[in-house]
């Protein structure tokens, strides 16, 4: 199977009444989530922010001739929205502050959406899989290794993981076009574990996991970076998770077909 077949059969899987229902659960869930996270953290963050204190110190001096005859130290004390106020006034904080709030506010905002979604996907994951086995692959038998302790195992690793790298990282952040691509990078780290731990966890062993992982690792990989990019466009990871699911799963229980029956044919011989 090419990859445009394996691409038209899951999009038609995907469309199907079973699995558009379980796209529902993500959607609302995460929906709900964002909701209530930005009440919380708009109500806390501007009674902080109303409370905030900056002081400035600026010194004026005045040169006849060479010399200093005058020079006057101001104190200037803002508060709250005078802050932003202040910033406002210089083109290069100004700069800075926009960059701030648009850019990282957006990527964080996504971000956050993939988070929530890839953790409810992450329960939805066996049952996605079980539709497609019946429809497609009937004679496979699922031999998955996941359990609780280890699925929250690799959750726990792979975020802690996520955070070392966007601290080692922070220096880069501050190169202007390099740090958009560069700040991704511990993300895509977390998407892809957790992505295609929950798919192969599922449906094979450690030890089948192993082998499709050294032919087939590099094709996982860039499968799963198109995918990330994917989910960067606004709202669509909403809808999208369940889909990278069933696409990705049909690349691995394809492979895993092929993996047994390679197996049985030898064990004949």
């Amino acid at each position: 199977m090419n990859e445009v077949e394996l691409f038209a059969k899951s999009l038609k899987d995907f469309f199907t009444k079973p699995i558009l229902k379980l796209t529902l659960y993500p959607f609302f869930i995460t929906l709900f989530v964002m909701y209530a996270t930005f009440f919380v953290v708009a109500h806390f963050g501007l009674d902080d922010f109303h409370n905030h204190i900056v002081q400035v110190q600026q010194q004026q001096q005045m040169i006849q001739n060479g010399e200093v005859v005058h020079s006057e130290i101001t104190h200037e004390t803002y508060f709250g929205k005078d802050i932003i106020d202040f910033l406002l006034q210089y083109s290069i904080t100004s700069w800075i502050v926009g960059f701030l709030v648009y850019t990282l506010g957006t990527i964080f905002v996504m971000v956050f959406a993939l988070f929530i979604t890839l953790i409810v996907v992450g329960f939805l994951t066996p049952f996605i899989l079980k539709i497609i086995q019946k429809k497609h692959y009937p004679t496979l038998e699922f031999r998955g290794y996941g359990t609780i302790f280890n699925t929250f195992w690799i959750l726990v690793k792979s975020f802690l993981m996520m955070l070392l790298l966007l601290i080692i990282l922070i220096p880069l952040y501050f190169i202007p076009v390099l740090n958009i691509f560069i700040i991704n990078i511990p993300f895509y780290y977390f998407f892809y574990k957790l992505l295609n731990f929950d798919i192969t966890s599922t449906i094979m062993t450690k030890e089948e996991e192993a082998v499709i992982k050294v032919k087939k690792g590099n094709t996982f990989q860039i499968k799963t970076i198109i995918l990330y990019l994917v989910s960067m466009i606004p709202f669509l990871v909403l809808f999208s998770t369940v889909f990278y699911v069933v696409y990705l799963g049909h690349g691995y229980l394809s492979e895993l077909e092929k993996l047994r029956q390679t197996k049985a044919a030898l064990k004949e011989e």
